[in-house]
C-alpha cells in the first residue's frame, strides 16, 4: 500500500468542492491500493509529454494529476474539465 500525499493547492480545491468533497477524497484514497488501474467511477490514464510519468484520475467532471515517486502517490494538480490541461 502506498501513501497518498496531497499538495496544498489540491487541498484548497477540495475545500471549495463542498458537495462532492467526500466522494473525491474516497477516490483519492483508493489510489493507495492501485494507482494504475481504472475502476468503476474513476478513470485513470497515463499522460503524454510530461517530464516524468504523470497520470490523470477522472472522477465525473473533476481531474487530478498525480505521479508516483519513492513509493508514494503525489497528487499534484486538481481542476474541473472545462479548464483543460496546461
Amino acid at each position: 500500500m502506498m501513501e497518498v500525499v496531497i499538495h496544498p493547492r489540491v487541498q484548497k480545491y477540495l475545500e471549495n468542492e463542498r458537495d462532492e468533497k467526500e466522494r473525491l477524497i474516497e477516490h483519492l484514497k483508493k489510489l493507495s491500493d492501485d494507482p494504475y488501474t481504472p475502476r468503476s467511477g474513476a478513470d485513470i490514464k497515463k499522460l503524454k509529454g510530461k517530464e516524468h510519468d504523470m497520470y490523470r484520475l477522472r472522477v465525473g467532471e473533476h481531474r487530478f494529476e498525480y505521479f508516483i515517486d519513492e513509493g508514494k502517490v503525489w497528487i499534484d494538480e486538481a481542476f474541473k474539465r472545462g479548464r483543460g490541461y496546461r
